[in-house]
């Protein structure tokens, strides 16, 4: 759990947006590439709140535990020197990493903060350090800064999943701590809400407390924002072939799917493609074939360093994509404020994930990701086909029953096998959910939400750390692909 700190020094637990769960991301890891380049940033701001980036001689990063294991097939390498040489991964051109980081090695040199270019050797100031964990978290990584006159400044940070990092000093990163009108830290919290103001949508709640950030006509804005960058990453993804980077030689498939079952059919933007996918003839075998595209062709993507939406990871980053296609293209009357609602009740579900277990594969296994990911695009799906509160949450509940124990143990440490596929069961599992709760009562469920996020994080507290995103365990060892 996180918690904020008032003057008076007593905490309460953090309220958190919607948008952090659900936001604009870089492929292919949120925890592992994602976490590193936020951290990067982060200290960059350090320094500057510290000293200056004109006095600095030298800086040096370690990755630990999970980074190290896994950090080549996911790129943490890579974010950390881009997050230390100015770059944001919300707007870079991602054509355009590979031409900088080679830049970087064959040069010896980094921009720091895209103000000081200063020595740094990879394998240097730069290590995977495979053999050390730090305690805090398995996500550990540690910054130094030497200074011109020999002095240093050294920061730990660790990334704890969907991008977020976190230090042992609670001040040590400098954010703005909210608590909202209704704060809602667990499910029953919802339920109490709604029920209180007479709301019969969970979405009317969440509007309300999302004004402890913007306005409601902003909430709309941004929501849709993300919904324009959905259809512009699964429109990328099933328009291009080729084999996925990283080693392992994995096809892209989405468009083969898409051509497939669009046939002959022709379109020149997003738009027209996804008329033609409406348009297209609808049977089970059908849909399920696209519901199965559109989270291939999202992690795909991601796969290959594209901008994506994380939510909650990048890893997890097909469910919800794919759900909410589905529900525009396959159902009934959806309109624009369906999807703004769809994704707000998606995103308030992450955030109780969030504080009362994890959205990290590495201290949770895969259930952490996908199964966070299915049961928010379970509990989005079932608000916007007519579910009341209770078979909202309900849909989040059977959809995270069905992932409990799910292992992470990624081939080589990429995020493609068995990742990229498992979006596809994670997208399957939510609609189906959703359509058991709408059809349920829940005064006769016998398992509560809250339940099942605490059973879910004692699971993953229980399970072994080969499973946990080391590439030690399970697949990755049945393989035997070793890591670069």
């Amino acid at each position: 759990m996180y918690l904020c700190f008032e003057e008076n020094e007593e905490s309460f637990m953090e309220s958190i947006s919607v948008f952090e769960i659900i936001k604009v991301g870089i492929g292919p890891s949120s925890s592992h590439t994602m976490g590193p380049w936020n951290a990067a940033s982060a200290f960059i701001r350090i320094i500057k709140r510290e000293r200056s980036i004109a006095e600095v001689k030298e800086v040096f990063l370690e990755f630990f535990g999970s980074l190290a294991k896994t950090g080549i097939g996911h790129g943490t390498d890579i974010a950390g020197m881009l997050g230390l040489n100015g770059e944001d991964f919300k707007t870079i051109n991602t054509s355009k990493i590979d031409e900088k980081i080679d830049y970087i090695k064959s040069t010896q040199t980094i921009n720091l903060g895209g103000e000081k270019v200063i020595p740094f050797i990879y394998g240097h100031h730069l290590i995977l350090n495979m053999k050390k964990n730090l305690d805090f978290h398995p996500n550990g990584m540690i910054f130094r800064a030497v200074f011109e006159d020999g002095t240093e400044l050294v920061q730990d940070f660790y990334s704890v999943g969907g991008g977020f990092i976190a230090s042992q000093e609670k001040n040590s990163i400098q954010k703005q701590c909210v608590r909202t009108l209704y704060p809602c830290h667990k499910a029953s919290d919802i339920a109490k809400y709604c029920e209180k103001l007479g709301l019969k949508k969970i979405s009317d709640l969440i509007f309300i407390n999302e004004e402890s950030w913007r306005t409601q006509e902003e909430t709309k804005q941004e929501a849709l924002y993300i919904w324009e960058q959905i259809k512009e990453c699964i429109y990328k993804g099933v328009n291009k072939e080729g084999i996925l980077p990283g080693g392992l030689n994995v096809s892209r498939r989405a468009a083969g799917i898409n051509r497939k079952l669009l046939g002959d059919k022709i379109y020149k933007n997003k738009d027209e493609w996804f008329q033609q996918v409406v348009d297209a003839e609808e049977n089970f075998t059908n849909i399920n074939k696209w519901i199965a595209c559109f989270a291939l062709a999202v992690n795909e993507e991601n796969a290959s360093f594209g901008r994506i939406i994380t939510a909650p990871t990048n890893g997890a980053s097909g469910v919800i994509p794919a759900v909410l296609m589905y529900s525009q293209a396959f159902t009934e009357s959806i309109s624009e404020d369906d999807i703004i609602r769809f994704l707000l009740v998606a995103g308030e579900i992450g955030t109780l994930f969030k504080k009362n277990a994890t959205i990290s594969a590495a201290m949770g296994g895969c259930q952490a990701e996908i199964g966070v990911s299915s049961a928010m695009a379970a509990a989005g799906l079932t608000e916007i086909l007519g579910g009341n509160v209770g078979q909202v949450l309900m849909a989040a509940e059977i959809a995270m029953e069905h992932h409990l124990g799910l292992t992470c143990d990624p081939i080589k440490g990429l995020v493609q096998i068995p990742c990229i596929e498992r979006n596809t069961m994670g997208a399957m599992k939510a609609i189906t959910a959703a359509n058991i709760a709408l059809e349920s009562d829940p005064a006769k469920a016998k398992v509560t939400l809250d339940e099942v996020i605490q059973t879910m994080w004692e699971t993953a507290q229980s399970m072994s750390d080969r499973f946990k995103e080391t590439s030690e365990g399970g697949l990755a060892i049945a393989v035997n692909v070793p890591e670069c």
